[in-house]
Formats: C-alpha cells, sequence, structure tokens
C-alpha cells in the first residue's frame, strides 16, 4: 500500500493538493506538508474556471464559509479590451449557447442578427449582468439560474454537464491560508522548514527529502509543489521542461495589488479584465476591498521598467507607494509531469501566461488525475502513463485556444502585435482557423481532448477578435427565421428582467463579509 505523501512547498498548489487527498482518503493515507517561511509564493493567480466548484463541493466547503476568509468575489467571465481596436470590448462569458432550429444563435446572429449590436449581447446573457455590475445570486442567498445550484458532491471537473455561470475571484494566498488550516485540521502534518536535499535510492526514486531542522521527512509518494523552480522533477529527477515561448512569448509580468476603499459608491466588477497594450495585456481582477492588477509582456518588446510604469500609470496612477511585484514566468510543461514516485502539481508541472485563468484550473486538475490514478505498492506505469497523457493533452490544448487569442486579434499596430500575426502555429490551430472563415466550429472542429474549453469559447473568441466566417451557413437561407428571432428577443428579455431583479455585485458581497 502507498500510504505515505510528502508534499514540498506549500501555496496554492501544495494546499490545494493536500486537502484534497485527506478529502479523499482521510486516515487511510499520510499527508506532510513541508514548506519554507523564507520562500514568498507568487499568488497572483486570483481568477478561475466554474469548474473550481467542485473543487470547494468535494471538501465539502460552502462559498459563504470560504469567500470572506479570501477577500472573494464573483467572476461571470472575462472581459477583453482593445483585442480588436481601441475602445473596443467583448465578454467571454461562462454560458454555453442557446439554439433554435439546430443551429447555435451565433449561427443565427450571422444570418439575421442586428449587426450593429456586437455578437455577445446579442448571444449571452451575462454581458448585460456583467455591464449592470450585477451579482449572480439574489440576497437570499438564491442563483438566478436555480436549477444549476446546489452541491456536486464528490465529482470531478470533467463530469460537468451543466454550465455553471459563474467562477471565483479570490486573494490565493488568503485562500492557502485557509487550506492550511482546513488541511491541518484533518490530520496533514505541516512542517515549516527548508529543504535542504532530496535523497534518492538505488533506482533513482526520491528516498527522502532533508530538512534543516526537522531531519529527513519520508514518503512513498512526494508532490512537487515547489513552483518554477521544480526543485524534485527537474533539479532531482532531471525531468526536461518543453518550452511553449515560440508560440506564446509572454515571459514576464509586473503585478501591483491596489487598496479598493470607494467600492460601496463605484461598485464591484464581476468579471476580470484582460486589456491588450503595445507588448502585452493588463489584467484587472476586482476582489473585496483590492484589486489585483498585472502586466503580463514579453521581454524581447518591452523592459521591465517600462512595464512597470505602463502598469502603474494604467491601474495606479499617483501610487507610487504601491509595491510591484516583478515575476519571470517559465512558459511550458514538463515532458512528463509523472516521473518515478514524484508528481508535480502547479508552477513546477506547467505554466501558460495566464489570459484564460487556467493557473487554478491546472492544480485542480493535475490532483483530480492524481487521485483518479493513485498508485499502489506495484506502481503500475499505465497510471502514471495515464496521467501523463491527460495532464498533457490539457496543457496542449490552452496553449492552442491562448495562441489564438493573439493570432485572431485584430490589432497589429506595435511590433508585439505585427510579430504575433507571423509566429508559428501549434499543430491543429491554422486548420481551424481555416474553418473559422468558412462557417463556425463545433465540437468535433474544436481541440477534441478535454481542456477545459467548450464549442461556445472557441466561437466567442473568434468572433469577438474579429475572426468571422465570410458569410453565415448557407442552409440558414432555406430556414424559417421565425423561431430564431423569437429566440433572440427572448434572451433579451431575460437579461433585461435579470438586470432588473439581481443585487449589484458590491451589495451580495458585503453582505456576505458583514
Amino acid at each position: 500500500m502507498i500510504n505515505s505523501v510528502v508534499i514540498v512547498g506549500g501555496g496554492t498548489a501544495g494546499w490545494m493538493s493536500a486537502s484534497y487527498l485527506k478529502a479523499a482518503y482521510g486516515d487511510r493515507i499520510n499527508v506532510t506538508l513541508v514548506e519554507s517561511d523564507r520562500v514568498a509564493t507568487i499568488g497572483v493567480g486570483e481568477a478561475t474556471f466554474s469548474t473550481v466548484r467542485h473543487f470547494f463541493d468535494y471538501l465539502g466547503l460552502d462559498e459563504r464559509e470560504w469567500m470572506p476568509e479570501c477577500s472573494g468575489s464573483y467572476k461571470l467571465g472575462i472581459r477583453f479590451e482593445n483585442w480588436r481596436e481601441p475602445g473596443q470590448h467583448f465578454y467571454h462569458p461562462f454560458e454555453r449557447l442557446r439554439t433554435s432550429d439546430g443551429y447555435t444563435l451565433a449561427d443565427w446572429w450571422l444570418q439575421e442578427g442586428d449587426r450593429s449590436e456586437p455578437f455577445d449581447r446579442s448571444c449571452f446573457i451575462t454581458p448585460a449582468l456583467c455591464e449592470a455590475k450585477r451579482s449572480p445570486r439574489l440576497l437570499d442567498g438564491s442563483l438566478f439560474a436555480g436549477g444549476l445550484d446546489g452541491s456536486l458532491g464528490r465529482s470531478t471537473l470533467e463530469e460537468q454537464r451543466s454550465q455553471f455561470p459563474y467562477a471565483y475571484h479570490f486573494d490565493a494566498s488568503l485562500l492557502a491560508k485557509f487550506l492550511t488550516k482546513y488541511g491541518t485540521d484533518r490530520g496533514v502534518r505541516h512542517v515549516v522548514d527548508d529543504v535542504t536535499e532530496v535523497g534518492r535510492d538505488e533506482r533513482g526514486w526520491i528516498s527522502h527529502v532533508a530538512t534543516r531542522e526537522h531531519g529527513d521527512l519520508t514518503g512513498d509518494l512526494f508532490i512537487d509543489c515547489t513552483g518554477f523552480k521544480g526543485m524534485l522533477i527537474n533539479e532531482t529527477l532531471e525531468e526536461p521542461f518543453e518550452s511553449f515561448q515560440d508560440v506564446l512569448p509572454n515571459n514576464r509580468a509586473v503585478a501591483l495589488r491596489v487598496p479598493q476603499d470607494d467600492q460601496a459608491t463605484t461598485g464591484m466588477n464581476p468579471y476580470t479584465t484582460a486589456t491588450a497594450m503595445d507588448a502585452g495585456w493588463i489584467w484587472n481582477i476586482p476582489l473585496f476591498g483590492r484589486n489585483g492588477n498585472g502586466y503580463v509582456y514579453s521581454d524581447e518588446f518591452c523592459s521591465p521598467e517600462e512595464a512597470e510604469r505602463t502598469l502603474r500609470n494604467h491601474v495606479a496612477p499617483g501610487r507610487d507607494d504601491l509595491e510591484a511585484n516583478h515575476i519571470r514566468m517559465r512558459i511550458g510543461r514538463n515532458r512528463r509531469s509523472w516521473v518515478n514516485n514524484c508528481v508535480a502539481i502547479g508552477l513546477s508541472s506547467a505554466f501558460v501566461e495566464p489570459l484564460e485563468s487556467t493557473g487554478i484550473f491546472f492544480i485542480q486538475h493535475g490532483i483530480e488525475q492524481l487521485v483518479k490514478n493513485f498508485p499502489d505498492e506495484r506502481w503500475d506505469p499505465a497510471l502514471a502513463d495515464d496521467y501523463n497523457n491527460r495532464v498533457a493533452e490539457v496543457l496542449d490544448g490552452v496553449k492552442e485556444f491562448l495562441v489564438l487569442h493573439y493570432k485572431a486579434a485584430q490589432r497589429e499596430d506595435t511590433p508585439y502585435w505585427k510579430e504575433a500575426k507571423t509566429r508559428a502555429l501549434p499543430d491543429g490551430l491554422a486548420e481551424r482557423l481555416a474553418i473559422g472563415t468558412s462557417h463556425l466550429l463545433d465540437e468535433r472542429t474544436i481541440y477534441q481532448p478535454y481542456h477545459g474549453f467548450e464549442q461556445y469559447s472557441w466561437i466567442t473568441m473568434m468572433l469577438g477578435l474579429g475572426h468571422e466566417p465570410e458569410r453565415p451557413r448557407p442552409s440558414l437561407a432555406h430556414i424559417d427565421p421565425t423561431n430564431a428571432r423569437a429566440e433572440l428577443a427572448r434572451l433579451r428579455a431575460d437579461a433585461d428582467e435579470l438586470v432588473a431583479a439581481l443585487p449589484s455585485c458590491y451589495e451580495y458581497i458585503a453582505s456576505l463579509n458583514s
């Protein structure tokens, strides 16, 4: 039996792993987490997918319990600003497209829609809620889409059958602190110490980690949560890291935490904002009491000093007292994230720029797959192979989806954006872009293995960025559009009704924190 797990590194990845393993296996396995109090966590991964609710439900945590402890707020989608042209924006929502007579409303919008109104406002409810800064929940706690509410129990993100309408923003360092208490209350041994050496046995497998004050920590399975350092997976086991920088060149970020003491009057945006800039893009993540902001860029086109100056001018002019956090990002994935008796989760496994808030998603997916493929004393290699294949498929799919953002974006006004149009493409993306000039993608023409993004996401980004089919599907000209016109009108009426009924995002979040 494998009954002893040692996690090296804390932060979001370490404590999500420790908490999930304890929720899954209880006292049947011993979990030790060792972390140094001298190693700062990056702590900027504050926006999530809607599927993160599977993680919290698996742990038995209600959002009203953890959100106030983590400065949490709601995320209905991502607002992309200036990617098509200055002053233009569109939303990538957590909302599947409605259909009429076998075609999506996006197809019908191309045929029948009011082209003076943006695609996303015509085909989704969410943009209206975002523009009005609405909460997805009424003050009594009920969800506007009541049929989607309720606990998911012990389910995984790949089991999400219905699209839940929101995700979360939270302070990643506060979530790690919250999960530290959750894990230690359930038996996780927490060792605060420096790891000075990683020991290996005669097979080359990890036998122990040596600490400065607590001696050797031995285990059967070791989880590497040491961030970009990859202390176990890369430095000790020498697993190769495969860079994505040939297609995703953004390799640096600078972040600022900006206090917000006027949210009661200005309100709170229920969405992440990604604003295209001369050499990358700036994120804005609204939390309760502060905003998280950062500039993601390529150092081929922008210096750290210039990036910091641009960020400060954009999000906090005059606030030179705010400390900037400069981050070097390792973009890509390990060839394998499970090697021998070591599994890398989080930044030590893989990372792409946080354009679609994938950091927490990668952690969650890695943990779930580890539990699914948890080994015994035979160390069946097929389990590790399955794990590595699934992790690789997710990363490669997200890579392709992110490259789409740059290739399809209409901007070509700076050297950075001009170069984005000439870079090589991942396998398959060129074909998808070609299809997208003829007709909208469907379930069979998007990247096939599970990677977290559905058909509606691919369609939304293509249309929002300006990569439209040259004409509507010819078949629609032979179908009576009455039902489609009624559905487009019904969607608008539903949006207006919800805007009138729902409280503001700030009002609801403030009620949770009162």
